[in-house]
């Protein structure tokens, strides 16, 4: 459903609600008991509810539409955060070896996952998570995704596993440390503790057996990188550097590919695939599998170039 005789004021923080919106929050809510959902917990939940200016604002405003790669990999991978990374990397160590036993993952990597969502826990959010989706649910670009994670949402609750004033998450519905959206947690979060909750918002060992279980789960290679950044021949041919076209290093070395610093690549049948997340004339990367892992968890290639630049860093 569209905002059909939707009226926005932006006068301050007045907004006058759009007549629409409560028939659909009924069957919303009709949809929410079908799935066992109490009419207490839906009384709580929607107490107050209404679509939300701001959350419509930000849906439409990515960060690759607004910058670069380079200048988001200098805000993104900065001293001060790989500086702090290599900090709770050390402080965070016990925790952390045993997870990458468990899962497969190294350290390294969860703590980038970790610094770069919500630079180590500092900025999980302060959206009310249903109130969000629940925005984003109504709007008509992505209703029918949305819908579904906002049904979920109300399920951790049912569920036990945070409370419902301190479930606070991003514009998007993405909650907690590591930024889950509901159906990511409802597949992937753990209670590696063992006190009966997932608590991705407050329990380190939680966040970090989370992450490492999606990315386990998510097809990682435990005793493989992620990439490298590389350096392309003169005359490259840049229809060739797109995920979709997957060479050995043996093959990339023979049409001119090097590593950043000049040298030659591995003498590997490993695969690879060229990555220009500025296009011709920017930087260039070799990414392989596990590359394509984190893009399962972010689809953007600024984000998952991004992680493994931050997780180099911190070895």
């Amino acid at each position: 459903m569209i905002f059909s005789v939707t009226m926005w004021v932006l006068a301050g923080a007045s907004v006058l609600a759009d007549s629409g919106f409560e028939p659909w929050l009924l069957e919303l809510k009709a949809d929410a008991r079908a799935q066992g959902i109490a009419d207490a917990l839906l009384e709580q939940a929607f107490q107050g509810v209404e679509p939300l200016p701001r959350v419509l604002e930000l849906d439409r405003r990515q960060p690759e539409s607004t910058m670069t790669f380079v200048e988001y990999q200098e805000n993104i991978v900065s001293e001060d955060r790989v500086r702090r990374g290599r900090q709770l990397l050390a402080e965070h160590r016990e925790v952390l070896q045993a997870v990458a036993a468990k899962y497969g993952v190294p350290a390294r990597y969860l703590v980038a996952l970790w610094g770069i969502e919500t630079h180590y826990g500092r900025l999980t959010g302060s959206f009310g998570v249903v109130e969000a989706l629940a925005t984003l649910a109504y709007d008509g670009r992505r209703s029918d995704y949305f819908r579904q994670e906002l049904l979920k949402a109300l399920r951790i609750l049912k569920e036990g596993h945070i409370a419902f004033p301190d479930m606070k998450g991003s514009w998007a519905g993405a909650m907690g440390q590591c930024q889950f959206m509901p159906s990511s947690f409802l597949r992937f979060a753990v209670d590696e503790t063992g006190d009966g909750r997932k608590d991705i918002w407050n329990t380190q060992a939680d966040v970090f057996g989370s992450s490492a279980n999606y990315l386990a789960q998510s097809g990682w290679r435990k005793n493989e990188r992620w990439g490298r950044r590389v350096l392309l021949p003169t005359g490259f041919d840049t229809r060739q550097a797109t995920l979709t076209q997957t060479k050995s290093l043996r093959q990339w070395q023979r049409l001119g590919v090097r590593t950043f610093d000049g040298a030659d690549l591995p003498d590997s049948h490993m695969q690879g695939a060229i990555v220009l997340p500025d296009g011709h004339g920017g930087p260039a990367f070799l990414v392989y599998d596990n590359y394509r892992v984190i893009m399962k968890w972010n689809r953007s290639t600024y984000f998952a170039t991004s992680v493994g630049l931050l997780a180099d860093a911190l070895m």
